[in-house]
């Protein structure tokens, strides 16, 4: 009784989404107590994929818009990132050129793809976002002159501050240089919310005639959502290749992709900013840190992947997502963290 009592005061000042970003900050902490675990270097690839969350949670969670495609707009942010920074071409802006260019490009790309498409609604939308995926993952793949197709562009230079690259030599600092890419987007799109552009995003999700009865100009209110989800997808595309070194194959920004994303807004609350970090933590952390522990695990027991397919984790991780996910929308259908309607 007497912890949620002094958590409450906590809660009032910081809000859910300071306690979502102070509970982030534990890993490098919890990392100098117990030096020989990796905790930094294993959970950035949540902190991106919680910004490639935030990209989707604009257009699906803010604006109401189903988009299966954020896959391909997260490709087009790496290759842009890849082109200009690789050293078999001769742009090499480096980190932060790269980066903004990225930006830039995934706002053009998810302007003039939703500038035909935003007319439709529903499944004809998802639809049309999703064969748009395929076709990117289809033209990078074919483009091999300026790709290099399957092998993918590298090396290409990690995460950079003052001057200093960030890698895998620096886990800590990359770590937290990420947390504060996500704090100052989460930041951002908290003020958005509350800005004429963030309620007229609501406004059209909660119903769109109204809002248009109402004087909003629906169509260029989901054309500057879709752009603007476009460009935080392409953000992480950026951010995911400077991590990695390498852009990979274009197979990697799949459909699978787009429903890990879209099951990180689901599962942390549509519409919700702290929601998407936790869902991030959950959807990413069960693939890249439990499933993996747990292969381990089973590998050093005795069990092998090619004695039982049911002894790698591997072969049945859909279904306990699938199940998760069954069970989830029964007892917390709006999520973990669902969307504040009131004042916080």
């Amino acid at each position: 009784m007497l912890l949620p009592r002094l958590l409450k005061p906590l809660h009032k000042r910081v809000g859910t989404l300071g306690l979502v970003l102070l509970a982030a900050l534990l890993p490098p902490i919890a990392e100098l107590l117990i030096p020989q675990v990796n905790f930094t270097g294993r959970l950035q690839p949540i902190l991106i994929f919680a910004i490639l969350g935030f990209g989707l949670n604009v257009v699906t969670g803010s604006c109401g818009l189903l988009n299966l495609g954020v896959a391909a707009f997260m490709a087009i942010g790496a290759y842009t990132y890849g082109i200009l920074t690789v050293s078999v071409y001769p742009f090499q802006l480096g980190f932060w050129g790269g980066t903004l260019a990225s930006l830039i490009t995934g706002a053009l790309a998810g302007f003039l793809l939703g500038l035909p498409t935003l007319r439709l609604r529903g499944d004809y939308l998802a639809i049309v976002t999703l064969g748009f995926g395929e076709i990117v993952q289809d033209v990078l793949r074919n483009l091999e002159g300026i790709t290099k197709g399957s092998q993918g562009l590298n090396p290409l230079p990690h995460l950079s501050i003052l001057g200093m690259e960030l890698g895998s030599s620096h886990p800590k600092l990359s770590y937290l240089a990420l947390l504060a890419f996500v704090a100052a987007l989460a930041l951002i799109l908290k003020n958005l919310e509350r800005s004429p552009v963030g309620r007229a995003w609501t406004a059209v999700r909660d119903d769109e005639l109204a809002a248009s009865c109402m004087g909003v100009p629906v169509v260029k209110t989901k054309l500057l959502a879709f752009a603007f989800g476009a460009s935080l997808c392409s953000l992480a595309g950026a951010l995911w290749a400077s991590f990695l070194g390498s852009t990979g194959e274009p197979g990697n920004y799949d459909f699978q992709l787009s429903v890990v994303a879209l099951c990180i807004v689901i599962v942390g609350g549509r519409g919700s900013i702290p929601g998407v970090i936790l869902g991030a933590f959950i959807m990413v952390g069960f693939n890249s840190i439990l499933l993996v522990e747990l292969s381990e695990l089973l590998g050093k027991s005795g069990f092998s992947g090619t004695q039982n397919v049911f002894a790698s984790p591997s072969n049945w991780k859909f279904f306990v997502l699938g199940l998760a996910l069954i069970v989830m929308m029964r007892v917390r259908p709006k999520g973990f963290l669902p969307q504040q309607t009131g004042r916080e």
